[in-house]
């Protein structure tokens, strides 16, 4: 069985990511996020959809 990934580099990304992830969750089996120095809730906002969050500088 296959899975489907959603793999994002992301930062400060509060204002879309919400709307992103929700438009994709059901089309997915992970979220991974791959975060590069936000300051504000983006790593947040990933982990109420169940996201992976890795900090990747």
């Amino acid at each position: 069985m296959s899975t489907v990934s959603l793999v994002m580099i992301v930062k400060n990304e509060e204002k879309s990511l919400s709307r992103c992830l929700q438009s994709v969750k059901q089309m997915v089996d992970e979220i991974i996020i791959a975060d590069t120095g936000s300051q504000d809730l983006t790593k947040e906002i990933a982990l109420r959809y169940g996201a992976k969050v890795y900090d990747f500088e």
